[in-house]
């Protein structure tokens, strides 16, 4: 059984299929990797045991009936704290929520059914996914596997944490503002965020407010179990008004397309980000490995000012929107830093909120320019590996920079522009902790950031590279 945590979901899938392992065995392995090792991760916040055994029984008779229900029909899965699921507990990271049992399954848990994959539990986030990095006030902070006095990142620390030490094979997890990303980078592993409108977001708690920046995609060990596990969630759903309408392309069949031929621009800090200089040379060396697979790599010098703290005007006052009722009713349940963004996108003026939406368009208008020439952009995920839980960088690479935002200057861009892009492992720092690259694409063309990803993974696997936990 422990040769089936290093084994790709895929391909679980398939044992499953062909009935050369069970459902029940399975979810009972992992169900006890979860037991042994979360304390020491915090990766999940709730574990739904009973309800994932009787999923995996139920999986095992419609498999040996030959009846397959989907692409991931039987094997389990983590889903982030921030989706709600009928019947297991849903707190979204809020002391608030602490006790709530939803009625229903959000969009993204539905189509995790519809797939068949087991759920096994609740991954770890910050309040409302309003920071990150992971702490809240339900329990200890989420370590990272590879060092647990550090952070997992955010807010889907969680699933970071849980997929790279093997606790699930494969997690959903939420971006709205690097999300993925950051613990992709962080926790070593691959995750993208799609498309704005490619996964529904229908669903949550809070009040309605307008979504411009959050979607949901997969966290995994590896580039095809996120592809197929993308497969699973992406489509129109009538009850999200911000959907992509058509029907979404082959993201499986996109992997074997390489990378030849297509023009990629790197840039190591668009112009105001202070990079530690081992993230910088790796990611920047990782980079040039696509010209050997048969791309061309340039520097165009892309230069902008530094754009996140107005930026995030938008989100804290979308934010505020759909949770600043909370600041009167139970504020004395809220997180400091779930107050002082709710206390902030109040106080975000009309004024304020349009010059940040022009803003976004002149940003918008030079990646899209930009990416007219290139078919990729390429950055750095992160500035700096993951830190100690709770010290924030205010100096990196000899820049000083915010400490809410410096150690992540990179990802709310493509949030706010929609664009898919994703976080590959690329490296190690001196302390041994990984460094992710960032691969942004063209909006709903995931399937070059997914054939670009394979084929760095083909000539830098990182798979056999795990942290190791007792």
């Amino acid at each position: 059984m422990a040769e089936w945590t290093d084994t790709p979901a895929h391909e679980l899938a398939s044992q499953l299929r062909s009935k050369d392992i069970s459902p029940v065995e399975l979810t009972e392995h992992y169900l006890r990797r979860i037991e042994a090792l979360n304390p020491q991760l915090n990766a999940f916040l709730t574990v739904a045991g009973d309800e994932a055994m009787a999923s995996a029984k139920t999986a095992e008779a419609e498999l040996m009936a030959g009846q397959v229900k989907g692409p991931l029909h039987g094997v389990p899965i983590s889903v982030k704290d921030l989706e709600m699921t009928s019947g297991i507990r849903s707190t979204l990271g809020s002391l608030i929520y602490e006790n709530h049992v939803p009625s229903h399954d959000s969009g993204v848990v539905e189509r995790v059914k519809a797939s068949g994959a087991i759920i096994l539990g609740k991954t770890n986030t910050p309040e409302f996914g309003m920071r990150g990095t992971t702490e809240n006030r339900l329990g200890e902070a989420c370590r990272n596997p590879w060092n647990t006095d550090r952070t997992a990142g955010g807010s889907s620390g969680g699933a970071g944490a849980a997929v790279a030490a093997g606790l699930c094979p494969l997690a959903t997890a939420t971006d709205a503002g690097g999300s993925i990303r950051i613990p992709s980078s962080f926790c070593g592993t691959y995750g993208i965020k799609p498309t704005l409108g490619r996964v529904p977001r229908f669903g949550g708690l809070g009040r309605p407010s307008p979504n411009l920046v959050a979607q949901s995609g997969p966290m995994t060990t590896n580039v095809r179990d996120a592809a197929v596990l993308l497969q699973a969630l992406a489509g129109p759903d009538d009850r999200d008004a911000n959907m992509i309408r058509e029907t979404p392309p082959d993201f499986v069949a996109s992997l074997d397309s390489g990378v030849s031929g297509l023009r990629i621009a790197w840039s190591t800090d668009l112009g105001y980000a202070g990079i530690d200089p081992e993230v910088a040379s790796a990611t920047a060396s990782s980079a040039r490995i696509f010209e050997e697979l048969g791309a061309s790599v340039d520097e165009p010098g892309i230069s902008m000012e530094q754009p996140v703290t107005r930026l995030s005007r938008i989100t804290s006052a979308n934010s505020y929107a759909a949770y600043g009722h909370l600041l009167d009713e139970q504020p004395e349940k809220l997180t400091n830093y779930a107050r002082g963004r709710l206390g902030r996108g109040k106080e975000v003026t009309g004024l304020e909120y349009a010059q940040s939406m022009r803003l976004l368009e002149e940003i918008r208008h030079q990646i899209f320019v930009l990416l007219e020439t290139y078919d990729l952009l390429m950055t750095p995920t992160m500035a700096v590996p993951a830190f100690p839980i709770e010290k924030y960088p205010d100096n990196i690479g000899g820049v000083s920079v915010g400490a809410d935002w410096g150690f992540n200057p990179f990802n709310i861009i493509f949030n706010l522009t929609g664009q898919p892009a994703a976080s590959i492992p690329c490296g190690f720092s001196s302390d041994g902790m990984p460094i992710g690259l960032h691969i942004i694409g063209r909006p709903k063309d995931e399937g070059t950031v997914l054939a670009a990803s394979a084929a760095f993974e083909g000539v830098r696997p990182w798979r056999h590279m795990r942290p190791q936990l007792s």
